[in-house]
């Protein structure tokens, strides 16, 4: 408190996350983990559904499990815990407090994650060939860091407009990236579930590493496919952006709409409100979107490594087929795809 009693200006997060079985699932292969990393207390409870942004940031991860019978769903926690420990035992208990060191630990995270997931895989031989898909936010000041592995999204939405700030790391992304589809065409493709990699199924794994400027009022939702693939942006935009609706509420709304529409899968979503004198209002011209983050020691993002098995995919054509070939080539891999079922 300074001479004349005034306060340090804070950032506050109010924040909530539901899963849902949804319409045609057995049983829910997703898993999600809200946490405020200075407390270390991972939870919905009153202390960390509203809290305010403390040195060591907050954590919002989702992941969505693959493999069948309880494998999927195995994965998927292991993920949560994997990086929620790592976390704790790196970031938390260290001194360290710049924005380097906390990109670098949550990627480190990821990674870690992955050997784990690919290691009990390996022990157990139920668990084979199981995976999860991650997309872990870290807030840390007026800063999210993102890392992604496999096509569960991360949106921010700000004025009423949502803006998809992860990349899919899907065969319809590659398609859509070389030119070859629209987002629509993509969208609407039988197999735009098919995702390029995701934690377990091989040793190694490439974390796409983003960064995101935030501003008073920006609302971040992170979601699993099973949401994304039956609500679009907008539509998610509509229901999260008023200043004052309840998350709780909002969370529910979402979940509902996919069910609605099929319920094809099963639904995460977890949002979070920011707010507080501690954030500047947005402006005309801020940058929003997928923006890689680079780190000190030279290593920065990179496109997935392509590392397929099951289903053939759709014959790509043109540039697309050239990218997809000259990546197999130069891996040695089989030409097969991972799809989330």
């Amino acid at each position: 408190m300074g001479l004349f009693g005034s306060k340090k200006p804070q950032i506050k997060i109010t924040v909530f996350g539901k899963t849902d079985l949804g319409r045609t699932r057995d049983h829910n292969e997703d898993s999600f983990l809200v946490a405020d990393l200075t407390t270390g207390e991972a939870s919905l409870q009153p202390s960390v559904r509203e809290h305010v942004l403390g040195p060591k940031g907050t954590l919002l991860l989702v992941a969505d499990g693959m493999g069948g019978a309880a494998s999927g769903e195995v994965a998927s926690q292991l993920a949560i815990e994997t990086v929620y420990s790592h976390l704790e035992q790196s970031w938390c208990a260290g001194d360290g407090a710049s924005p380097e060191e906390f990109a670098t630990h949550l990627k480190e995270a990821v990674e870690a994650t992955n050997l784990r997931i690919y290691t009990a895989a390996r022990e157990r031989p139920e668990h084979k060939g199981m995976g999860t898909t991650a997309t872990a936010v870290g807030v840390l000041s007026d800063q999210l860091y993102l890392a992604q592995v496999g096509d569960s999204r991360a949106y921010l939405v700000r004025g009423g407009e949502a803006t998809q700030l992860t990349k899919d790391q899907s065969l319809m992304q590659r398609l859509v990236d070389a030119g070859e589809l629209t987002e629509e065409e993509a969208e609407k493709s039988e197999r735009k579930n098919i995702i390029l990699q995701a934690l377990g199924p091989d040793q190694k794994v490439k974390v796409d590493l983003t960064h995101q400027s935030v501003r008073k009022g920006d609302v971040i939702v992170v979601c699993s496919d099973g949401l994304s693939g039956q609500v679009k942006k907008e539509e998610i935009a509509a229901i999260v952006a008023p200043p004052d609706k309840d998350l709780v509420a909002a969370s529910g709304e979402l979940i509902d709409l996919a069910n609605e529409r099929g319920g094809p899968d099963n639904i995460t979503v977890v949002i979070a409100r920011l707010s507080g004198d501690g954030l500047p209002d947005a402006k005309a011209g801020d940058r929003v979107g997928h923006q890689a983050y680079h780190l000190l020691d030279g290593e920065s993002t990179t496109e997935p490594v392509p590392v397929y098995t099951g289903s053939p995919p759709p014959e790509p054509k043109g540039a697309a087929l050239a990218l997809v070939v000259a990546s197999l080539a130069v891996l040695g891999l089989a030409a097969v795809i991972y799809a989330l079922t």
